[in-house]
């Protein structure tokens, strides 16, 4: 275009024709400016989640204690559940991403679940509470830039939140964790960014001694919740219960606490990947009309964490529920 006598006026950078306007919001451009993603419950169908591999990061430690694990680990054997789970989500329709790895000296990396929260219209990225674990997060968020998901809120400051202590109830409202990873600057940062999309927040205490919101409580259908007898906070409960959902509680504690009995992710509705060897909890799901399917889990387990805390989810049908 040659410039005129009025220079730039009328040039489609400044307005004039040619200027194409952007008319779709962030969230009608998800799924085509931006990879499809997003997540407004936690029972609808799975569409895609995100894992990191482990690698000797996880027996880098001689003090597995300082490492945040509650064993050893022996790196085949974990290395061996980790591919049969990412193995079980792909047999149920589900992609699976991978983190890369940057260092070996990050033996929590693994637990994806701990360092993001998915929205409709993209994630937030945590902040881990402890030193051991500080920057993972940055993996996470280098991750999710490279698959084309968009990041709504990186916390700063002072603020603590991991992905583990928040879950949703309905469409429009996520409960969220204080306690040992999350605290009150957390909730109200991620509480903000919620606000700003129409989702309004519930936070509760988590008892003294218990690590995520995720490990007392689960959601496996749209009226159907699993919760740890005595753990569960009572606010909790008595959301769901408002929202019309039937809270059945785990009949072996020891079951839960050493077999990671609800550590499991919901592939759909009451269809649940869960850590094989726990009869009486599986009993108990199954006899609520739950499916299960079992993966192994017990190598992985000695680094406190089983199948929930190791899944991220990317994508989950979205609802208007």
């Amino acid at each position: 275009m040659e410039m005129g006598s009025t220079g730039t006026f009328g040039a489609a950078a400044y307005g004039g024709e040619g200027w194409s306007p952007r008319l779709k919001t962030h969230a009608e451009e998800i799924g085509s400016l931006w990879a499809a993603c997003g997540q407004n419950s936690e029972w609808m169908p799975l569409r895609s989640v995100l894992l990191h591999r482990p690698g000797r990061e996880i027996i880098a430690s001689r003090d597995h204690n300082s490492a945040l694990q509650l064993a050893p680990l022996d790196l085949e054997a974990a290395v061996r559940e980790h591919e049969a789970m990412a193995d079980a989500y792909r047999a149920a329709g589900a992609a699976v991403h991978y983190v890369s790895a940057e260092t070996e000296d990050r033996p929590n990396q693994m637990f994806c679940a701990d360092l993001m929260f998915m929205t409709p219209q993209g994630a937030i990225v945590a902040r881990p509470a402890s030193t051991q674990r500080a920057g993972e997060e940055r993996l996470i968020a280098a991750t999710l830039a490279k698959l084309g998901i968009p990041i709504l809120k990186t916390l700063t400051g002072a603020a603590i939140f991991e992905g583990a202590d928040a879950i949703w109830l309905d469409s429009k409202t996520v409960i969220i964790g204080r306690g040992l990873r999350t605290n009150d600057d957390g909730i109200r940062q991620v509480g903000g960014i919620l606000d700003e999309i129409g989702v309004g927040t519930i936070a509760v205490d988590l008892p003294y001694g218990t690590m995520h919101l995720m490990g007392m409580l689960r959601i496996v259908d749209k009226d159907l919740a699993i919760g740890w007898p005595r753990r569960t906070p009572y606010a909790c409960v008595r959301a769901l219960r408002a929202r019309g959902y039937h809270v059945a509680f785990i009949p072996d504690e020891l079951e839960a606490q050493r077999g990671r009995a609800m550590n499991f992710v919901t592939l759909g509705p009451r269809t649940i990947l869960m850590v094989e060897g726990c009869p009486q909890a599986q009993a108990l799901y199954e006899g609520l009309e739950v499916r299960c399917i079992t993966t192994p889990a017990g190598e992985l387990s000695k680094a406190a964490g089983a199948v929930g805390c190791l899944t991220a989810v990317l994508h989950r049908d979205v609802g208007s529920g």
